[in-house]
């Protein structure tokens, strides 16, 4: 692949959907699931159109529901390449709800979906760099870098074959855990 570059701007994807009685879980709001699995779709979709191939959902980072979707209302999910590393892109995607009575609009969720880029054969192939072009889009691309680094201090720290629980049980002394090691 040559050493192409797109603009973020070139990246964005918007839909809206009108919420169903269908997607309401038991207590009458929108399934967190049923959201999560709109999201997987607009990120492939921005993540597909950046880099020209099928991608994939690596991880999905930070999603915390700030606001409960109610049957009736339209959410709208943007989404946009925010970092790309050599097969991989971080796609950012901000979801609202709008009373389409009242044109209320809540935040209800803002999550980064990693997505890698594969060829025909299941293998992850290069994706084209990303030209920003304003400072939302280098707090972003910095934002992603950041959190990645986060991810691979946390896996280092916690995940190798040296871990020792007895460094950390200081930690734990204020939290809502019993511990009893056994031996």
């Amino acid at each position: 692949m040559t050493n192409k570059f797109k603009k973020v701007e070139d990246t964005i994807i918007t839909i809206s959907e009108l919420m169903l009685p269908s997607h309401a879980n038991f207590s009458g709001k929108i399934h967190g699931g049923y959201i999560l699995n709109l999201m997987d779709q607009i990120a492939f979709a921005c993540a597909s159109k950046h880099s020209g191939t099928y991608c994939v959902t690596a991880s999905v980072d930070t999603v915390d529901f700030l606001n409960p979707i109610e049957v009736g209302e339209l959410v709208t999910m943007k989404a946009s390449v925010n970092y790309v590393g050599r097969t991989s892109m971080v796609v950012g995607i901000r979801v609202e709800s709008q009373n389409i009575q009242t044109g209320k609009i809540n935040h209800c969720n803002s999550s980064y979906f990693t997505m890698v880029a594969k060829n025909e054969g299941g293998k992850s192939v290069p994706v084209p760099g990303l030209i920003v072009t304003n400072d939302l889009e280098i707090r972003r691309f910095l934002k992603a870098i950041k959190r990645l680094e986060m991810k691979r201090k946390r896996t280092d720290e916690f995940d190798g074959d040296d871990f020792t629980p007895e460094i950390y049980l200081k930690e734990l002394e204020n939290q809502n855990v019993k511990i009893e090691l056994n031996g």
